[in-house]
């Protein structure tokens, strides 16, 4: 009798808690797993801000797939189509024709991408903060502006440099502004002629209020906070042109920046359009109480690209965030086990325990089973929360150093921009 193939595709936090329990608790040779994902590590999202700032090593926020899925077969590349009448998936490599796999059961958890809107030269001068290359680069890319406007007599250009500029006012998009401008302040003081107050920090959110996740206490006195270090907070206003680095918004205001971060919502990745999956209106892979996707007993899903009801509050899904996916996994996982057996599934239920966010450093907001914190507080408990939640005793390690170490030195203010023009030395010395 030939072994099930279980098929996995994404490598993000539901693909591999999915794997690495099934990995844990299969019987040998009672299924065959394998994940495939573009990059073959997880990233732990909610350490990018931190990453980005200089306060991780952004290494330390991967997990390497083939490292801690031995058992596992590890496909890196993109998955173009899943079918479910015929049970296969077309795969493509990094290099190489396509291929098509055939699976036994199938865990549909691509995650999500950026939701861009058709705004006149967002594309071009934009940047997202879901990856971690994403957040390598800004952190290269805001030093390099402050190399730039200490090295240059010209107003306006040193002006453009020094104006950064954020779209979406959710966790993403405050954390990532909260530790970069932490970050600029702090480094202001190698760069002769350079102070906080040189630098403009805009935040521009579509609705009336920052950080829907907390209650609207916790999200005035995040206005307030950002507000006191210098940083513009716009509310109901939105970007309308980014056209050559030329800043437009709806509420009149024209300005140049080189620095456009988009955080303004996300949408379930491509993949799952690609095929017979049942979607919902909103794109996403309709899903069971049990994980199951709807109509099928062999195929699964969970994470940000499915609408997974909430048990907990009937009548709507679970929220797209880290800690319900990290627990959909593991139930996953249960319940494909318990199809392979013949055995009955259990259905998902978690209540939100709440949301920790990071402003810099010593400086954060939380609300913790309904209770908020703020300060230092919500700080040490954002670090902590997470650094628990972070895969494998290496990595929490690593992490617990990168802190300690900070506390000792200060933060390294080199920008290794050249990292993304890796042959640029070699066409100059072609050159000569």
């Amino acid at each position: 009798m030939a072994v099930p193939r279980i098929l996995i595709v994404g490598g993000g936090y539901v693909g591999m808690y999915t794997a690495l329990r099934l990995q844990r608790r299969l019987r040998r040779g009672e299924a065959h797993v394998m994940v495939a994902d573009f990059g073959s590590y997880m990233t732990y999202q909610p350490f990018l801000p931190e990453a980005a700032a200089g306060n991780i090593e952004p290494r330390h926020v991967v997990v390497p797939l083939r490292r801690i899925l031995r058992s596992c077969e590890i496909l890196s590349g993109t998955v173009e189509s899943i079918s479910l009448a015929d049970r296969t998936a077309r795969f493509q490599p990094h290099e190489g024709p396509a291929v098509t796999i055939g699976y036994d059961y199938v865990v549909v958890a691509p995650g999500s991408v950026s939701r861009l809107l058709p705004i006149p030269g967002l594309t071009d001068h934009g940047i997202g903060f879901k990856t971690v290359e994403e957040a390598i680069h800004l952190r290269n890319h805001v030093l390099g502006k402050l190399d730039l406007a200490a090295s240059t007599p010209d107003e306006r250009v040193r002006r453009r440099a020094l104006t950064f500029v954020f779209v979406g006012g959710g966790y993403a998009g405050v954390e990532a502004l909260g530790e970069l401008e932490d970050m600029a302040a702090d480094a202001c003081r190698y760069f002769e002629g350079i102070s906080r107050g040189d630098m403009r920090w805009i935040l521009v959110e579509a609705t009336d209020r920052i950080l829907p996740e907390v209650g609207e206490d916790m999200a005035r006195w995040t206005v307030q906070e950002l507000r006191g270090r210098g940083i513009e907070v716009r509310t109901r206003t939105l970007l309308t042109s980014a056209e050559n680095g030329h800043i437009v918004l709806d509420d009149g205001q024209e300005f140049d920046a080189e620095t456009l971060v988009w955080t303004a919502g996300v949408k379930p990745n491509p993949v799952v359009a690609a095929g017979d999956l049942p979607l919902d209106e909103k794109g996403r892979v309709k899903a069971t109480a049990y994980l199951r996707i709807k109509g099928t007993d062999f195929a699964f899903t969970a994470g940000d690209a499915a609408a997974v009801p909430d048990l907990t509050r009937p009548g709507l899904l679970c929220p797209p965030n880290a800690q319900h996916a990290v627990r959909q996994g593991r139930r996953l996982a249960d319940n494909v086990l318990a199809t392979i057996r013949g055995h009955t599934c259990t259905p998902y239920r978690h209540r939100d325990v709440g949301s920790v966010a990071s402003l810099g450093l010593y400086q954060g907001v939380a609300q913790i089973y309904g209770r908020q914190m703020r300060g230092f507080p919500a700080w040490f408990m954002h670090r902590t929360y997470h650094l628990m939640r972070m895969p494998t005793f290496n990595k929490k390690s690593r992490i617990l150093m990168d802190w300690t170490l900070g506390l000792l030195f200060p933060r390294e203010i080199v920008s290794l921009g050249a990292l993304q023009r890796p042959h640029q030395e070699f066409k100059v010395a072609g050159r000569s």
